[in-house]
């Protein structure tokens, strides 16, 4: 998921930045948000936001790796939960990004702060991945290919976190251990949802799809843990 799950992490971590600076190693905050208890108090609740989701998520992958749920609306929370998290992260990610911030659309999606870019693409992902759940859960997408964006993300998102910079903030080592652990976590997930898919095992539940369930919320829970 975000993966989503690197959701979950990345793209919810705000960018302390202004127009015209850039996140590498030496960015500092030039608007004094990094680092300032505003700009942690930011950051961590996006995280714990999120973090309700993916628990939320997982939950629900759990019940169905299990088959404990018999309840026809079931099927459709993680969907649900990953829209919601898609566009939570396209508008508030960062406070100084388009709709919120004084950044402009092209500069928020398409500039140069990679931060933001980032944190847009990671939300944009979500909602792309959610509505393939969404129609595939509806019946719409009935083809076994449509199951793999949704692990795949879990993986390509957790790859990404490895090279998530946050610039000069305070707490740069806790927040770089947080997102070795998460993109581990998630980069595993995924690869277990897709490693279930292809060996079609017969018996329930399956081994994978638990062990990419509770990944999940694992995940989830370190959102909302999450603090710098």
């Amino acid at each position: 998921m975000p993966s989503l799950l690197s959701a979950q992490h990345g793209e919810l971590h705000h960018a302390a930045v202004t127009p015209g600076s850039h996140h590498d190693g030496h960015a500092g905050s030039s608007d004094g948000w990094e680092g300032s208890p505003a700009g942690i108090a930011y950051s961590e609740r996006n995280h714990h936001v999120a973090g309700l989701f993916v628990v939320l998520i997982g939950l629900t992958e759990l019940s169905y790796a299990f088959r404990w749920s018999a309840l026809s609306w079931a099927r459709f929370v993680t969907p649900v939960a990953m829209l919601t998290t898609g566009l939570f992260l396209v508008i508030w990610s960062d406070h100084e990004a388009w709709p919120i911030g004084s950044l402009s659309f092209a500069q928020s999606f398409f500039g140069q702060e990679l931060e933001i870019v980032q944190h847009k693409l990671f939300g944009l992902a979500a909602l792309a991945v959610g509505s393939i759940e969404l129609l595939r859960r509806l019946g719409r997408l009935r083809r076994a290919v449509w199951m793999a964006p949704f692990p795949l993300m879990a993986v390509v998102g957790g790859l990404m976190l490895f090279a998530h910079s946050h610039g000069d903030h305070p707490a740069g080592a806790k927040i770089a251990l947080h997102h070795a652990v998460m993109g581990t976590m998630a980069v595993t997930a995924g690869s277990s949802k897709l490693l279930s898919g292809w060996m079609k095992e017969q018996q329930t539940p399956s081994r994978w799809e638990v062990v990419w369930a509770c990944l999940i919320v694992v995940i989830g829970t370190q959102l909302l843990i999450y603090s710098e």
